[in-house]
């Protein structure tokens, strides 16, 4: 065989690898950036493109806006050969159910969402129980007993977190409150930095937020104010006010997943990890937060995964006194998918829709 015809069956070759490889589309609502919950999805990407090196074929598109947009996007993946497509926020739940209608062999996945299809299924991190562990933190720490929480939109996935960080600092220090300002947005990293200065110059001695850019850990770090990052590490933003942050991993259940739609036996569902299922997982704790209080921790996360402790287990009120879990009782998943009020401690009102 002449080095012509060798080269035509090397891409012979290589042609028909890549046409056995699956194709892989995830649609991102920021940029990816170096940090923050886009960067924690793509990483999951990268794993699973190395996991399953020569099976899966992935691409992105990032910053897509949840709307007609993100429509658009999802059903040009779709179209394009894409044999499963993750779509990453909340607000692209609509669109990926109308378009999964039109590619009934096409495994469709949304992230944070609730409406499924024979062909859409969901899938969730309990990001509460890391922002639970972030509020047992605060409340041991603060010298103000006021925290700051800069939150995109009041929808459940944001409530949760806002009210179990609430319950973890008041679990160890009942005169703690917690103060919310709302950006509207998932990534505006000049409302974030604005809204975490405010809450500081409110008395906030401790700050989070559930929005997108190291903007919030990084005012912090300037203020002198600890702070908890959210989805990454962002301690090299605030390497000395950092004292830990709730992260998201998403890479085993991509590469889980995968592997279930190449072997036939994916079927639609809804999961929603843990820390137990390692989904959730906090940061390393800065060497500020004193011994007792990282054993305290270390204990409560393992109460945590044993079941013993659940965020949102009762007695649990709303912030006007009306018990929504009595004393004995634990909210179920489905009462925690549609939390749309303010636990006791959030010193905040929610938005009148």
């Amino acid at each position: 065989m002449n080095a012509r015809n060798l080269a035509v069956a090397a891409l012979a070759l290589a042609a028909a690898s890549l046409m056995a490889q699956t194709k892989v589309g995830f649609v991102y609502v920021s940029p990816i950036g170096d940090a923050g919950y886009t960067y924690q999805h793509d990483l999951g990407r990268k794993q699973l493109e190395a996991d399953l090196k020569g099976k899966v074929v992935t691409q992105y598109v990032e910053n897509v806006p949840e709307g007609a947009d993100a429509e658009r996007v999802i059903r040009e993946l779709a179209q394009s050969g894409c044999k499963v497509v993750f779509t990453t926020s909340f607000g692209y739940m609509n669109p990926t159910i109308k378009v999964a209608s039109s590619f009934p062999n096409t495994v469709f996945m949304h992230a944070t969402g609730y409406k499924r299809s024979a062909n859409v299924g969901t899938y969730d991190a309990r990001f509460y129980e890391g922002r639970y562990l972030c509020g047992v933190i605060a409340g041991k720490m603060t010298k103000s007993n006021v925290a700051g929480y800069v939150a995109a939109f009041p929808i459940p996935e944001v409530l949760q977190g806002i009210n179990a960080f609430t319950r973890g600092m008041r679990s160890v220090n009942p005169k703690a409150e917690v103060r919310v300002i709302w950006i509207n947005s998932w990534f505006d990293p000049a409302k974030e930095r604005e809204a975490a200065l405010t809450l500081i110059s409110q008395g906030a001695d401790m700050v989070t937020h559930h929005s997108d850019s190291p903007a919030v850990v990084q005012a912090c770090e300037e203020k002198g104010v600890y702070c908890f990052g959210y989805n990454s590490d962002m301690s090299k933003y605030a390497p000395k006010m950092q004292l830990t942050a709730s992260t998201s991993i998403w890479g085993d259940y991509y590469v889980k997943l995968l592997n279930e739609v190449m072997a036939g036996t994916w079927k639609s569902g809804d999961i929603w990890g843990g820390i137990k299922d390692g989904m959730v997982k906090l940061a390393p704790l800065s060497p500020a937060v004193p011994k007792a209080v990282k054993d305290l921790v270390a204990k409560t996360q393992a109460d945590i995964v044993s079941g013993k402790l659940q965020p949102f287990q009762g007695p649990l009120l709303d912030q006007d006194g009306k018990t929504i879990v009595p004393a004995g009782k634990t909210m179920g998943d489905e009462e925690i998918g549609k939390m749309d009020y303010f636990v006791q401690g959030v010193a905040s009102k929610l938005p009148k829709s």
